[in-house]
């Protein structure tokens, strides 16, 4: 055994070698001499672990510089992918949300290619603030006094309690104690910025006076949150944010909506299922409102609060503002997408949100039949082919009982057997730009609703 694995060291080439052929030059010159030379001692103490371990050499022995440049393109490649997110979850928050407009894109290829007045006051060459330009847009488009800008909305519903009653009693309707992705739960936020949590009514059913009697010298604010990620139906009742900001006015104590994808528009006018909107609880009465950035308004992810100056004020200079704020490229995403809304009538061509969410079924078919048939000719000695009309949803916790019609191509094996749609879904997972769809109910999926280019998507199904 020991002749045969010395036979086998004596195999492995020298690195100064390897150097001189033509595919490792082009390396060097693209990564630099110190990277290609690091590959491939690496390779080569893999090669002799593959020799004591396993009594042979590795798979790619045959080929070292093919390999290596196999190596160096995985460098290259970016650990975020782009993917055609072909889910039916237009929001998808694996697959990162909203998609920027090109005016947001624009806007921060701008600030990272040059300095900007991010806390500098051009009037007065003196320090500004980072978050004032854009509360003056958002107190435009909501009737807000102020706003305040953080990194998601989970921050700003922290940053919220922490500031309006720190070590006192929050109440909040038990319907309400959501918990969303990432195991993120309301009674756990509120422990974290050192509020006692005060349950008040049942699931399915709470009412005006269940605040009004849990409320003593120790309540600190009265809060709602927007089930966003459920529904409860049948016999239910909730607080409107009218009545509960009367009600805080009573008793002069603040209160705040944790409205989470919040909509800046009525979707309704785009045929859409109805969202709250900040801009209705702001005008209703209720101190503090926060959303995220990165749902229905389809920009970065961010955390808005909206509100009364007074509390935006203190909220600001709490020492977690600090920690929870946004940079540069996060601004400036966030006020291009802002500023598209200053003209609604052309948010469903500017705005890939609003475009995908309000696309018909019909124009989706249309996509269908485009490429129907390419697809049926590769795939068709494998698996039945066809278009089909299903069901899409917004995602990320926003409306998620209703449901969007839409159209697929459905993958089916001829042979019965699902195993071969997670081999399809796996190798389809591989491609340069991965092809994410679903699996159900014995196929494989790809809701169409998001898809842009036709072509781009039959070329790398057919690749």
């Amino acid at each position: 055994m020991a002749e045969s694995n010395a036979a086998l060291y004596r195999q492995l080439p020298a690195i100064d070698k390897l150097l001189q052929f033509d595919e490792a030059q082009i390396l060097v010159e693209k990564s630099g001499l110190h990277w290609v030379t690091e590959c491939l001692r690496e390779m080569q103490e893999q090669a002799r672990t593959s020799i004591a371990q396993d009594g042979c050499l590795p798979d790619w022995h045959g080929d070292w510089l093919a390999e290596l440049s196999v190596r160096h393109d995985r460098l290259q490649q970016s650990a975020l992918r782009n993917v055609y997110n072909l889910t039916g979850t237009v929001l998808h928050t694996n697959l990162g949300r909203a998609v920027m407009s090109n005016a947001a894109i624009h806007a921060v290829s701008q600030v990272m290619s040059s300095p900007v007045t991010l806390e500098y006051s051009l009037d007065g060459a003196m320090r500004g603030h980072r978050d004032r330009a854009l509360a003056d847009l958002l107190c435009q488009l909501t009737g807000a006094e102020d706003a305040c800008i953080v990194n998601n909305n989970a921050a700003a519903v922290l940053l919220l309690l922490a500031t309006v009653a720190p070590q006192r009693e929050v109440i909040v309707s038990r319907g309400e104690l959501v918990e969303i992705g990432g195991a993120f739960r309301v009674p756990d936020v509120m422990a974290q910025a050192g509020c006692k949590l005060v349950e008040v009514g049942t699931t399915n059913r709470t009412h005006l006076r269940d605040y009004e009697n849990a409320i003593n010298d120790q309540t600190g604010l009265l809060m709602k949150v927007h089930t966003s990620n459920y529904s409860i139906e049948g016999f239910t009742a909730e607080v409107e944010g009218e009545a509960l900001a009367e009600l805080g006015q009573k008793y002069q104590l603040p209160t705040a909506i944790d409205l989470g994808s919040g909509s800046m528009i009525d979707m309704t006018a785009y045929g859409l299922p109805a969202e709250p909107m900040p801009q209705a609880y702001l005008s209703q009465g209720i101190d503090l409102v926060s959303i995220s950035g990165d749902k229905l308004l389809g920009g970065p992810q961010a955390g808005i609060i909206l509100g009364k100056k007074k509390w935006i004020d203190a909220i600001q200079k709490h020492p977690l503002k600090r920690a929870l704020r946004v940079d540069k490229m996060v601004l400036a995403a966030l006020e291009a997408t802002l500023k598209l809304y200053l003209t609604p009538e052309k948010l469903t061509a500017e705005l890939p949100t609003l475009r995908w969410l309000t696309r018909s079924q019909d124009t989706i078919k249309q996509s269908a039949d485009n490429i129907l048939v390419k697809l049926q000719a590769y795939y068709g000695d494998r698996f039945f082919v066809e278009a089909e009309p299903c069901l899409s949803q917004i995602g990320s916790g926003s409306l998620p009982v209703d449901r969007l019609p839409s159209y697929a191509i459905t993958f089916a094996p001829l042979d019965g057997k699902g195993g071969g749609l997670e081999r399809l879904a796996s190798d389809w997972r591989q491609l340069p730009q991965p092809v994410i769809g679903r699996l159900k109910d014995g196929k494989l999926w790809l809701d169409l609703r998001c898809l842009d280019d036709e072509h781009g998507l039959v070329q790398a199904l057919l690749s």
